[in-house]
């Protein structure tokens, strides 16, 4: 990638309108599942917001957010793993960074492990023996 080369990332968690599982236009329920949140809570704060003397300016963000989200595709993900993954990148990425250490340093063992097998005297005798018997 050059410098000053903007990348779009591969993660399909984005903030979309969840038109199946909202109420008026699915804002809520979009906003809480972009944050992985109960939209319960999104709700309670929004009303919340709303009693507290923020009416007009949730309302506009409201209306606004509804015109300009897209709504949420029907298949996001290949499978659940690959959807827990991008979850974690998206709320917790020093938690999905760390899970790929974990993995590299186990692929990196077993790969260590095998070497280890392939290059031994005992690998390449057992080998020559197999040969003779065939």
């Amino acid at each position: 990638m050059n410098p000053g080369q903007f990348h779009w990332s591969n993660n399909p968690v984005r903030l979309y309108r969840d038109t199946r599982n909202g109420r008026i236009a699915g804002v809520c329920a979009g906003i809480a599942a972009y944050l992985d949140i109960k939209v319960k809570f999104v709700r309670l704060g929004l009303i919340l917001g709303m009693i507290f003397g923020l009416f007009v300016p949730i309302v506009v963000a409201y209306v606004a957010m509804a015109v300009l989200l897209k709504p949420m595709p029907q298949q996001m993900f290949k499978s659940e793993s690959e959807e827990r993954f991008w979850r974690t990148v998206t709320v917790a990425p020093n938690l999905s960074v760390g899970e790929l250490k974990t993995r590299f340093r186990t692929l990196d063992r077993r790969l260590a492990e095998m070497e280890a097998r392939v290059t031994s005297d005992e690998f390449s005798l057992r080998q020559k023996f197999r040969d003779l018997n065939a």
